[in-house]
């Protein structure tokens, strides 16, 4: 009992460090900017503004502290766009400040000297040296980098040109995570024994076929065979919207595996930033494509190209997979 509450004692300590609050004051900051830009920027969108928009996804990124959905929910339905980007600039500013206001000292807790911002930087540098490490984490960020998403694109379609309500994609988000729940329970029972190669590129050639599937959508394959637009949207188009994170868990495993013993919170720390910042590469990319090919907001003829490329870049990954370990011998790690 008494060795329990020294370990909480620790826990409590090593979380409110130095090290943490610099991310959240980074994250505040760079929230609060780019939402003060949006909301004092004219209201045409352009390449100034998205990438605006980008670094609120980057500030966001560094923590996983999030202002709550359903109070922005109900904010932007009785106020206008610029009033709710005003609004939540100066929400994180006023974050931002109290966090850099609060000093660790008055916060009366143990200090542990063997925290520090240089202490974890150099555990971090030493497993990112291990190739299969460093030869991992690239491989991941790549495989999202490359492909140049058109979800923003899919979803004007759906609801500006095909007219589906908003609620029918609320259903689909739903079924969704229904399946990321199903997912872990598979994974756990009957997928776990299997290589990490193997099973991450099945997802990724099973990403790139569902893309396919989406083509014949577009061009009307499946409402000629008599299944509603809708029926497809809460199935197919909830399920491809999740798969994308359902390597995230056979490849944590297996990075929790190869990294050494006291570095995994920042080796998982650098994996999800380095995630972030490729899904801000593929936005830009989808972007890219969606320009290049010609899609605008009453012609979409060129959106089944689009996704067929969308496709092709989603395999190109499966080339270089050899990067990530075929096993990893496990070794049992002892807890202090």
């Amino acid at each position: 009992m008494h060795g329990t509450r020294i370990v909480n004692i620790q826990c409590r300590t090593a979380i409110i460090t130095p090290a943490l609050f610099i991310p959240f004051s980074i994250k505040a900051f760079l929230q609060a900017l780019s939402w003060l830009a949006i909301a004092i920027s004219p209201s045409s969108i352009s390449v100034f503004t998205i990438s605006i928009y980008l670094l609120s996804i980057l500030g966001a990124s560094i923590t996983e502290e999030e202002f709550p959905t359903t109070f922005l929910a109900a904010f932007s339905s009785a106020a206008s766009p610029q009033s709710m980007f005003m609004f939540f600039s100066l929400v994180v500013a006023l974050q931002f400040f109290t966090t850099i206001s609060v000093r660790e000292s008055s916060l009366g807790l143990p200090r542990n000297p063997s925290i520090g911002i240089k202490k974890q930087l150099s555990e971090l540098l030493v497993a990112l040296r291990k190739p299969e490490i460093a030869y991992s984490i690239s491989w991941f960020a790549l495989s999202y980098a490359v492909v140049p998403l058109l979800n923003g694109t899919m979803f004007f379609y759906q609801t500006q040109y095909l007219k589906i309500d908003s609620s029918v994609l609320g259903i689909s988000k739903v079924f969704g995570q229904a399946t990321m729940l199903l997912w872990g329970v598979i994974y756990n029972r009957y997928l776990k024994s299997i290589s990490p190669r193997k099973l991450i590129s099945a997802i990724q050639v099973t990403i790139a076929f569902l893309m396919i599937s989406d083509v014949l959508f577009v061009r009307g394959f499946y409402r000629q065979m008599g299944v509603p637009d809708t029926l497809y949207v809460v199935i197919f188009s909830g399920f491809l919207e999740v798969l994308f994170f359902f390597k995230f868990l056979p490849f944590t495993v297996l990075l929790a595996q190869l990294c050494p013993q006291g570095c995994e919170g920042s080796i998982m720390a650098f994996l999800m930033s380095a995630v972030a910042l490729a899904f801000i590469v593929s936005g830009y990319l989808g972007v890219a494509l969606a320009s290049y090919i010609k899609i605008t907001g009453s012609d979409f003829s060129g959106l089944s190209l689009g996704l067929v490329i969308q496709a092709s870049c989603t395999l190109l990954p499966i080339f270089w997979s050899s990067c990530i370990p075929e096993y990893v011998k496990t070794k049992d790690k002892r807890k202090d």
